[in-house]
C-alpha cells in the first residue's frame, strides 16, 4: 500500500506487473499521462526520462488505471507511508490521450474508460461504461439527491463538525458517494473486470478545496474533511484493486492549486457576437496548401463524370434497338429461324 506525502503523485495500489522505484525524483505535472499510459503498457510520442517508473513485466500489463485528482489540498496523510514524488510544474492535464489509445486498439471489445469530474458536471464514458454507470449521479442535483437516499454514505460515514445543511459540505460529500457508487456499480458486473481490454478512471475532486475556502484550512471542517477524505480514498483503492483481482494501479494526485487553469472551448449562444468582434470585416478564413490540390480533383472529377454522362446518354437516345443492341439482333434471327 503506497500513500500520499505532500503536493505530489502518488500511488495507492500497483499489482507486481509495474514497478515503481522509491525515490524523490520530481514529476513534471504535464507527463503524469505519459506515466499513466506507460504503466498500461503504451507507447508515447516523446520519451520520458524519469527514473520512477521502471520496466516491469511487458506480457503481464495492469487491466485498470485509477487516477484520482484532489484539489485543494498539498498534503494528505495517510496512515502508511509509501512511495510518493513531488510534482514539478503542476499545470492541469488529462488522460484524454490514455482513453483515445484504448478506444483506438480496443474498439472490438468491451473497455470500460470513465472520465468525471462531479463539481463540474463534466464526464467522459466510452465503451461498456455507458452501461455500467448509466445509474451514476453526474449532476449537481442527482449528487444532492443520491445523498439523501436510504442506502447513501450519510448513514453509515461519521460526518463530525460537517453539516447536512450546507451546500459546500454537500458537495464534498457528494464526490464521497460518487467514488462508493462506482465500485459498488461495476461489482455488479465484475466479468468486464476479467477481460483482456484495459480500463480506465479518471476522477477530480474538487470538493475539499471548496470546504477550505468556505471555513478556512485551520477548520476543524478542513481537518474532518480531510481526514474523510483519507478514509475513503483507502476503501476506494481497496474497492477497486480487488475488483480487478489485484491487477490495477490506483494513483492519487494531490496538488493545492495549478499553475494555469485549463480551458476547453465551448459553444456559447453569443458566439455570434463574438465572431463579428473577432472579424468585424467579415473576411474568409485563411486556405492552407491543400486546398488548390483538394479543389481541382474534385473539380475536373465532377467534369469528368458530367461529361460521360452526357455522352452515354446520347448514344443511348440515338441507338438503332436492330442494330446495335445484340438482344434484339439475336431475337430478330431467332424469328427468321421460326
Amino acid at each position: 500500500f503506497l500513500g500520499v506525502c505532500g503536493d505530489e503523485f502518488s500511488v495507492l495500489r500497483s499489482p507486481q506487473s509495474v514497478v515503481f522505484r522509491d525515490g524523490s525524483w520530481p514529476i513534471p505535472g504535464e507527463r503524469i499521462p505519459d506515466v499513466a499510459a506507460l504503466s498500461m503498457g503504451f507507447s508515447i510520442e516523446d520519451d520520458l526520462s524519469w527514473p520512477g517508473l521502471a520496466v516491469g513485466d511487458l506480457f503481464h500489463r495492469p487491466r485498470a488505471t485509477v487516477l484520482v485528482t484532489v484539489k485543494g489540498v498539498d498534503k494528505l496523510e495517510l496512515p502508511v507511508k509509501g512511495i510518493s514524488y513531488p510534482i514539478e510544474n503542476a499545470v492541469p492535464f488529462s488522460l484524454d490521450s490514455v482513453a483515445n489509445a484504448i478506444h483506438t486498439l480496443f474498439s472490438e471489445e468491451t473497455p470500460v474508460v470513465l472520465q468525471l469530474a462531479p463539481s463540474e458536471e463534466r464526464v467522459y464514458m466510452v465503451g461498456k461504461a455507458n452501461s455500467v454507470f448509466e445509474d451514476l449521479s453526474v449532476t449537481l442535483r442527482q449528487l444532492r439527491n443520491r445523498l439523501f437516499q436510504d442506502n447513501s454514505i450519510l448513514s453509515s460515514l461519521p460526518l463530525n463538525s460537517l453539516s447536512r445543511n450546507n451546500e459546500v459540505d454537500l458537495l464534498f460529500l457528494s464526490e464521497l458517494q460518487v467514488l462508493h457508487d462506482i465500485a459498488s456499480l461495476l461489482s455488479r458486473h465484475k466479468h468486464l473486470a476479467k477481460d483482456h481490454s484495459p480500463d480506465l478512471y479518471s476522477l477530480e475532486l474538487a470538493g475539499l478545496e471548496e470546504v477550505g475556502k468556505r471555513y478556512g484550512e485551520d477548520s476543524q471542517q478542513f481537518k474532518d474533511a480531510s481526514q474523510i477524505l483519507v478514509d475513503s480514498l483507502q476503501k476506494f483503492a481497496d474497492e477497486m484493486f480487488n475488483l480487478y483481482s489485484g491487477n490495477a494501479v490506483v494513483e492519487v494526485v494531490a496538488v493545492k492549486t495549478f499553475n494555469s487553469p485549463l480551458t476547453r472551448k465551448t459553444r456559447s449562444i453569443l458566439q455570434s457576437s463574438q465572431s463579428e468582434t473577432e472579424n468585424p470585416y467579415n473576411l474568409a478564413y485563411p486556405y492552407n496548401y491543400n486546398y488548390s490540390v483538394i479543389f481541382n480533383i474534385i473539380l475536373w472529377m465532377m467534369i469528368g463524370l458530367a461529361l460521360a454522362v452526357i455522352v452515354i446518354s446520347y448514344n443511348l437516345w440515338n441507338m438503332d434497338p436492330g442494330y446495335d443492341s445484340i438482344i434484339y439482333r439475336m431475337t430478330n434471327q431467332k424469328i427468321r429461324m421460326d
